[in-house]
């Protein structure tokens, strides 16, 4: 169903998760629509053609006719029945690839430079070095990075100019730039079995989830990192603990949970060579501004009624 236009943009107050919303709502107002900040209202929400949000609510069904998410990840909407429904939905992709990219980066560089190490004691006012052999360069080191879209090719190319000998897993076997040789889905467990960081950018759909479980872990290098900055169900958690606990990996590096926040109790804490983010891999105090060329974007779309950016349903 084609939207006939913007008259009335909401901003929900949602996306507080990721940055102010009085920041977008002010970069927004010279569009030629109404925008207002419409808290977790539901007549209010009503009133609006469109919403920009983080999450998801379900009387958002009944109130919208277009919805666009501040994240790439789109799982948590309900797809079938936006579809059903005739509700327009455009994501956020495209905007994360130096970001995410940039903290990969930091990863693997805290991982093998020892810096997490360092940082915790400071922390216990420790003057300490690890053992001689367990600092190591990642020049020349092997990076698999699972997912090249954008988010991926962010990641490939930032570990290409560190001197990382980059391999990937894509559904398509077209060459990425940075990137030496691409795997198929069906080739997982050779894409991975040499390398020294594995790190997941895949979103989380019926395929992807759970894809990284123990057959997965045991087929890695015993002194092989897993980075993960897609979503916590591409992993089967409690089996990233036990290869953790039983040594079949070296550690890791997770910015998303199976459930998040992350339990208190959970062993990752308190887990030796293992790096916890609060499912901030993104985040950046300019993602307000990419949200709003986004927007603007596809309100002159609809103005012009034209194909959406980024649209998801």
């Amino acid at each position: 169903m084609p939207i006939d236009s913007i008259q009335r943009l909401g901003v929900h107050e949602s996306v507080s998760a990721v940055f102010p919303p009085e920041r977008l709502d002010a970069a927004l107002a010279d569009l030629d629509a109404e925008v207002e900040l419409v808290g977790d209202d539901p007549d209010r929400v009503a009133d609006c053609d469109g919403l920009v949000t983080f999450a998801y609510r379900d009387y958002f069904v009944d109130a919208v006719e277009w919805i666009h998410t501040i994240q790439a990840g789109y799982d948590r909407f309900p797809l079938e029945t936006f579809e059903s429904e005739g509700i327009v939905l455009t994501n956020s992709t495209g905007i994360h690839d130096d970001s995410v990219g940039e903290t990969v980066a930091g990863y693997m560089l805290s991982l093998a430079r020892r810096l997490h190490t360092y940082a915790a004691n400071q922390q216990a006012r420790e003057w300490d070095r690890p053992d001689w052999d367990e600092p190591f360069t990642i020049a020349g080191e092997s990076l698999c990075v699972v997912g090249l879209g954008t988010l991926g090719r962010g990641i490939a190319e930032r570990a290409d100019a560190l001197g990382m000998e980059v391999t990937g897993v894509r559904r398509t076997p077209e060459p990425v730039p940075g990137v030496e040789e691409v795997y198929s889905p069906d080739e997982l467990h050779d894409a991975i079995e040499e390398a020294k960081f594995v790190v997941l950018a895949v979103p989380l759909t019926d395929d992807t989830r759970n894809l990284v479980g123990r057959d997965e872990l045991d087929a890695m290098a015993d002194d092989a990192y897993l980075l993960n900055v897609a979503r916590g169900g591409v992993v089967d958690q409690p089996a990233l603990v036990d290869a953790i606990e039983r040594d079949a990996i070296a550690g890791a590096a997770l910015d998303v949970f199976e459930n998040e926040p992350l339990s208190e109790d959970s062993p990752l804490w308190d887990a030796d060579d293992v790096i916890v983010t609060p499912h901030a891999a993104a985040a950046t105090r300019d993602y307000f501004r990419s949200i709003d060329e986004l927007v603007r974007e596809n309100v002159a779309r609809i103005g012009a009624d034209e194909e959406l950016h980024n649209r998801v349903i």
